[in-house]
């Protein structure tokens, strides 16, 4: 039995991945803690982090309605 055809979606879901894993990567949130610590606490990086993880969840949201079934 032959593996399946992948999807033509694949690769665009295994780079959003790699997108999430860059973005929430200890060093990167260290850097991102540094500048929300300079620009007045720390709301700024929790805020920031929630728009990049709502950023991730509606691109794959968006891949996924668009992916022919």
């Amino acid at each position: 039995m032959p593996p399946p055809d992948p999807s033509p979606e694949e690769p665009r879901l295994w780079a959003l991945f790699a997108l999430g894993v860059l973005a929430f990567n200890f060093p990167l949130l260290a850097v991102w803690a540094f500048w929300g610590e300079r620009a007045g606490g720390a709301a700024p990086f929790v805020l920031a982090l929630f728009a990049v993880w709502a950023a991730l969840i509606a691109v794959l949201a968006w891949l996924m309605e668009r992916a022919p079934d």
